[in-house]
C-alpha cells in the first residue's frame, strides 16, 4: 500500500510539473522581472541599466500626465459602467416579462459582443466622421450643427463610451437574463395573490433577488472598464490633446514610444495596486452578510 501511495504521489508530481514550469516561466518570472525593472532606468534605447530605487515610483505619483490618464480611465469607468448595468437589466427584464421573439432579442443584443474590436471601432468611426458620418449627416439634415464626436475634447470620451456600451452590453444582458429566468414562478404567483401589481413585483421581488447578480456584474464591469485600451487606441489614439488617453495607453506610450521601460513598469505596478484594491473591495462586498443573516 505504501509503495502504491508513493507511486501515486510521484505520478501527481510529474503530472503537475509541466503546468508548474509553464506557470513559472510565463507568469511568475515576468512579474519578478517587471518588479526589478521598476527600480531601474531600463530603456529600450540604451543598454546602460542603473538601479534608481524609488525614483520611478516617485515620478509616477507626481506625474500630471499619469494622474490625467488615470482620471480619464476612472471617468470612462463611471460613464460606461452605469448604462452597461442599468440598460442590460432593463433589456433582460423586458425580454423575460413577455416581449415576443426572445431568441431574436438575444441574438440582437449579444451579436455585437462577438465582433472584434477592430470592426466595431471602424464601423463607429465611420458613423462619427465629421464630413461623411451618418450621425452628423442626420444632424445636418435636421438643421443642427455638426459635432466633433471624436475630435471635441468634451465629447470624445462620451462617444467612446457609447460605442463600448453598444458593443459589450450583450454579455451583461445574458447574465441578467439567466438570473431572471432562474427565479421560480411560484414567487411571482404568491406576490400576485397578495395583490402586488407588476411594478410592486419588480420592486419587492425581482430587484432584491437580483442583488447578488448585480453586485457581480458591477464589479466585473468596473474591472473591465479600468483596463480599457483597445477601442480608445483605435478610435482616438488618446486624443484630442490627451482627453481620452487611458492609464493603459499611458503605460504603452512611455514604455514603447518613450522607450522608458523601467518607468512604465513602475506605473504598471501602481495601477496593479489599484486593481488589487478594487478586487479586495469586491471580495469584501460579496462576502458581507447583514447581521440578521449571520
Amino acid at each position: 500500500m505504501k509503495t502504491q501511495s508513493k507511486l501515486a504521489s510521484r505520478g501527481t508530481v510529474w503530472f503537475a510539473l509541466p503546468y508548474m514550469v509553464v506557470f513559472t516561466l510565463f507568469l511568475i518570472t515576468p512579474i519578478i522581472w517587471g518588479i526589478w525593472m521598476s527600480f531601474t532606468n531600463q530603456s529600450l534605447a540604451s543598454r546602460n541599466v542603473k538601479f534608481v530605487g524609488l525614483q520611478n515610483y516617485i515620478e509616477t505619483l507626481t506625474s500630471a500626465e499619469m494622474w490625467s490618464s488615470l482620471g480619464n480611465t476612472i471617468f470612462f469607468t463611471l460613464i460606461s459602467t452605469i448604462p452597461l448595468v442599468m440598460l442590460s437589466f432593463i433589456l433582460a427584464y423586458l425580454v423575460v416579462t413577455g416581449l415576443p421573439g426572445q431568441w431574436l432579442w438575444r441574438l440582437t443584443f449579444f451579436a455585437p459582443y462577438l465582433l472584434p474590436v477592430s470592426v466595431v471601432t471602424a464601423m463607429w468611426g465611420v458613423m462619427y466622421a465629421n464630413d461623411f458620418g451618418f450621425i452628423n449627416g442626420l444632424l445636418q439634415h435636421l438643421g443642427i450643427d455638426q459635432i466633433g464626436w471624436l475630435s471635441d475634447k468634451q465629447v470624445a470620451m462620451w462617444s467612446i463610451a457609447l460605442t463600448t456600451v453598444w458593443w459589450t452590453i450583450g454579455f451583461n444582458f445574458l447574465l441578467y437574463l439567466s438570473a431572471l429566468q432562474n427565479i421560480p414562478d411560484q414567487i411571482y404567483e404568491a406576490a400576485q395573490v397578495d395583490g402586488a401589481g407588476s411594478w410592486r413585483r419588480l420592486i419587492s421581488v425581482t430587484l432584491p433577488l437580483m442583488k447578488s447578480t448585480t453586485i457581480m456584474i458591477v464589479l466585473l464591469q468596473i474591472l473591465a472598464s479600468l483596463k480599457v485600451f483597445d477601442q480608445i487606441f483605435l478610435m482616438t489614439a488618446g486624443g484630442p490633446d490627451g482627453a481620452t488617453r487611458s492609464i493603459i495607453q499611458y503605460i504603452y506610450d512611455v514604455g514603447f514610444s518613450g522607450y522608458r521601460v523601467g518607468y512604465a513598469s513602475a506605473v504598471s505596478y501602481v495601477f496593479f495596486a489599484l486593481i488589487v484594491l478594487v478586487s479586495i473591495i469586491q471580495i469584501t462586498i460579496v462576502n458581507h452578510k447583514p447581521e440578521e443573516q449571520r
